[in-house]
């Protein structure tokens, strides 16, 4: 849901005419006018309006269904459902609907998803010292379904899974080019496979839309097996973060968030090395422009919340990927800022738009990217 934008940013410079608010439909007044706190359902159809380096401009249309399963409890959390379809001017298409569900008094919370990508991108290698000049564009298609469930042990524990199933299928545009001449890339022609593992999650955030203070660690371990032409394939991913905010004062917030994502076993499948740059970690880097079996990133966000509606931010890390050791010397930059429009107040959902800076390699320019996402990036 991160990944998508509404051009509900369009929208923002109507307060001005908050006396006309009548004259609009009823979910734009709510979007721009109204803070409804009486915690009952929303949806909202929205165009969708999105950006990041290897995507260019996003289009398309969304729709996201907001509610609460016990409106009578101020500390059940807010559930969505969230369906959209993008076409992007590099030659993606992607259509996606996935829902987070808590139960009241967040007992459960559940999340499920399904996805299809036509995603054509660049590929330029294995491990952290790629060159833009060795990029080779590739045909990619994936088909995706995933759930996971935490069932709450205590007041901040979740003990639960993570389940689903993958299809990818590439195609390099050069039989000379570095994705099918690379001894490194394993598995080029793709693949499927399912995985199942356990999940351990703390959470005592006070917010899950808009966290002021709170902590929350997510960790989960997938166990995975290849499927049809893919079946001689095992091995495992593991994965970890770590956030907490720290509220400074009335409108500053600090977030703090650390991530690493490793693959386990013998096997290197090029589609399960994790992939340094996002909207969310390690922004202004094309996503997958480094890729390796292991990835480590941290960083930190100062967010000042203007008044109900807007708010700004600064944010700075560092990561890289390796194969088997971390070096130091191999860590990347990060550093941007953005702006913030809070479309419904009383549930925390926002519209980001940021704009990160990363490395300046030898003979390039300096990598940088310009997101626009629904959501904080973590």
């Amino acid at each position: 849901m991160k990944k998508i934008l509404c051009l509900v940013l369009l929208l923002s410079g109507a307060n001005a005419v908050n006396a006309q608010s009548r004259l609009f439909p009823k979910f734009i007044r709510r979007l721009i006018f109204e803070k409804d706190s009486s915690r009952r359902s929303s949806f909202i159809p929205l165009p969708v309006l999105s950006s990041a380096p290897e995507t260019g401009i996003e289009a398309g249309l969304s729709g996201l269904y907001s509610f609460y399963t016990d409106t009578a409890d101020r500390n059940t959390r807010v559930s969505n459902v969230f369906v959209y379809g993008t076409l992007t001017t590099k030659g993606q298409s992607r259509v996606n609907i996935s829902t987070s569900y808590w139960l009241p008094k967040n007992a459960f919370h559940f999340t499920a998803g399904v996805g299809y990508i036509n995603f054509p991108t660049n590929f330029y290698g294995i491990g952290s010292s790629t060159r833009k000049a060795d990029a080779e564009r590739i045909e990619q298609k994936r088909l995706r379904i995933t759930l996971t469930g935490e069932k709450q042990f205590g007041k901040n524990i979740y003990l639960g899974f993570v389940s689903g199933a993958y299809n990818y299928q590439f195609k390099g545009a050069d039989k000379s080019g570095i994705f099918e001449t690379d001894p490194a890339v394993e598995n080029p022609g793709g693949g499927a496979y399912v995985y199942l593992g356990p999940s351990f999650i703390f959470d005592n955030r006070n917010n899950n839309t808009y966290t002021t203070s709170g902590i929350l660690l997510t960790s989960n371990y997938s166990f995975n097996k290849g499927m049809m032409s893919n079946n001689n394939y095992s091995g495992g991913v593991f994965s970890i973060e770590y956030s907490q905010y720290f509220s400074l004062s009335k409108h500053l917030v600090l977030g703090l968030d650390v991530y690493d994502n490793s693959l386990v076993g013998s096997q290197s499948p090029f589609y399960l090395m994790p992939a340094l740059g996002s909207d969310e970690l390690m922004r202004g880097y094309y996503n997958g422009r480094y890729r390796d079996r292991n990835y480590t990133a941290g960083q930190f966000e100062l967010r000042y919340r203007i008044n109900d509606r807007f708010g700004v931010v600064g944010f700075a890390g560092t990561g890289t990927v390796y194969h088997s050791t971390l070096d130091l010397n191999q860590l990347k930059p990060n550093y941007g800022g953005g702006f913030r429009y809070f479309f419904d107040v009383e549930k925390g959902l926002s519209v980001r738009l940021d704009y990160g800076i990363g490395e300046k390699r030898p003979g390039e320019e300096r990598q940088s990217g310009f997101y626009i996402g629904l959501g904080e990036a973590f």
